[in-house]
């Protein structure tokens, strides 16, 4: 535990790429084993599932540190994480250990789970009590399942590369899958993560592990800039982009498992698509998106979203909300794998592949056509009528690479221009990492009718925190501080002076929102300084934003 918390200390005092990825390679190397396998799962994105209720871990560490719930509310408010001010406020410890990442996790974290609520807070304090202070952050963090670090994916799969002598994209081949959230790695599993290549594992006929995603760059250059930067529309092959859920459907040794981009195994949460994968060819592996599909058309996200949220899925959901798998690249076939292929080749498999399986939840995403980029761009306006998000570029000689690179090709995202309003910002809360103190999670409002309706409301529709620059942030820090009108633990309820003109990717009708209205990846697209609040938008308006 001391060396994982050693690595975390020296991860986040640094900006340096070099210099994180001269620290990954320093643990891995020294690491247990068995410490290392969890070392990457979190540093990879594992996070398993809150351990112990926040409220309880507040009660604890104000009565451990002997402070007034005032006080600790305020220390909270201060640091702006739990975790953080957890560590800091608890008295010093009177144990000491030398146990390492694997046993503090597999012994004493997620056992508490299951402990009873009676002995939870017994549990708790003998473990803190032996923890020196530097590693009860990690430790109220991986508790609290609030773990992040300043490392992406990527440098883990790097460090994993050079401490094995691979290939980065072996080793991104087998961190598939690997920080699913009820996973608990083991030695074994690091030691795979390393090993020298076989020929065997070039054989996944019997495995139901996909490959890591291609992932597209963003485009937003001027349609008359296209020919001279990219070339002609004929040198790509162009799509919809299809506002669902990334997937990978991987058909072997008569079993069928359907991936998320995000590494889950969502098999189960999409039955009708199972069903389909098993009337595939062994040796298959879908790339696509699972959109809602109904009258011939895709759904709104927030259909789909009414499926992801259910625990259970009854006859009369699955007939309401059907789903499709709309396929978009053929990465196995036969067994083989057809990622070196170039773009071109693998559509054309794909679609005699689909022609003969002929099956109503497995369709081809339609490719576009046209003379010109003048002639897309006129395409592309109907975008969000369709309930897309614009089009995806692909190159016709791309291989399919791993993850967001340019070396074997390219994939574009054309998307079209984000729906707008402006808002008034009415809550704020702190930040995470660097921006811990600072304020700079906003919840934004519009009025809830025209100027001219008199008494009217201001009614909270929507959460951002990206968009601004450092500098701005720090003035509408200060903004917030000066107009705080009350305090709840971490979040400030101000009086309502700053309009923002929020952007978003999509708005849908909500019964779970105030405002009855959802919208989709909001983030503040420029403080507007120039407008009073009393000239912000109104519901109306959000209203006549959803689509017909």
């Amino acid at each position: 535990m001391k060396q994982f918390a050693a690595l975390y200390r020296e991860l986040d005092a640094t900006t340096s790429s070099l210099a994180k990825q001269a620290a990954l390679q320093r643990y891995l190397q020294s690491a247990a084993p068995e410490d290392a396998a969890w070392a990457v799962y979190f540093l990879s994105g594992g996070k398993p599932r809150q351990l112990v209720p926040s409220k309880l871990l507040r009660l604890l560490a104000q009565e451990a540190a002997g402070l007034p719930e005032w006080l600790f509310d305020e220390s909270y408010e201060a640091v702006g994480d739990l975790a953080e001010t957890i560590s800091l406020l608890l008295p010093p410890p009177d144990e000491t250990h030398d146990l390492g990442l694997a046993a503090w996790i597999e012994q004493h974290l997620l056992p508490l789970r299951k402990t009873p609520p009676d002995a939870l807070a017994d549990a708790l304090r003998s473990q803190w009590k032996r923890l020196a202070a530097e590693e009860r952050l990690v430790y109220f963090k991986l508790i609290t399942g609030g773990f992040r670090v300043g490392v992406s994916r990527l440098q883990v799969t790097q460090a994993l590369a050079a401490v094995g002598g691979l290939d980065p994209k072996r080793v991104a081949q087998r961190l598939m899958g690997y920080t699913h959230i009820s996973g608990q790695p083991t030695a074994a599993d690091y030691a795979a993560l390393i090993a020298p290549e076989s020929t065997g594992e070039l054989d996944q006929q019997t495995s139901g592990q996909p490959y890591p995603f291609f992932l597209a760059h963003p485009f937003n250059l001027p349609v008359e800039a296209f020919q001279t930067t990219i070339g002609p529309p004929s040198q790509w092959i162009i799509e919809w982009k299809w506002d669902g859920i990334r997937a990978q459907l991987v058909k072997r040794a008569g079993q069928v498992w359907l991936w998320s981009r995000g590494e889950e195994l969502v098999t189960d949460r999409f039955p009708e698509l199972a069903v389909m994968g098993e009337a595939l060819p062994e040796g298959t592996v879908l790339d696509g998106e699972i959109v809602v599909w109904r009258d011939d058309r895709v759904q709104p996200f927030a259909e789909l979203q009414k499926r992801i949220g259910r625990k259970t899925l009854g006859p009369k959901l699955l007939r309401e909300i059907p789903v499709v798998l709309l396929a978009y690249d053929l990465l196995e076939w036969q067994g083989r794998d057809l990622r070196a292929l170039p773009q071109q080749e693998r559509r054309v498999q794909l679609d005699d592949l689909l022609a003969d399986a002929q099956h109503p939840s497995l369709l081809a995403s339609p490719m576009l056509h046209g003379a010109s980029w003048d002639d897309f761009a006129r395409q592309r306006e109907a975008a969000r009528s369709m309930g897309v998000e614009g089009m995806m570029l692909k190159q016709r000689h791309a291989l399919y690479g791993v993850g967001r690179t340019k070396d074997v090709g390219v994939w574009w995202k054309w998307k079209i221009d984000p729906l707008s309003v402006d808002a008034v910002l009415v809550y704020a809360q702190r930040g995470h990492g660097r921006r811990a103190s600072l304020y700079s999670d906003y919840t934004f409002a519009v009025w809830d009718g025209p100027s001219e309706a008199g008494d009217r409301k201001l009614v909270p529709f929507a959460k951002a925190y990206s968009g601004l620059t450092d500098a701005e942030m720090a003035r509408v820090d200060a903004v917030i501080r000066k107009t705080t009108v009350e305090s709840f633990g971490p979040v400030r309820s101000v009086r309502p002076t700053l309009v923002f003109e929020l952007g978003f990717e999509g708005i849908a009708r909500s019964t779970r929102h105030k405002s009855g209205i959802a919208v989709r990846f909001p983030r503040m697209l420029r403080w507007r300084e120039d407008k009073p609040v009393e000239e912000a938008d109104t519901l109306q308006t959000l209203a006549a934003l959803l689509p017909s």
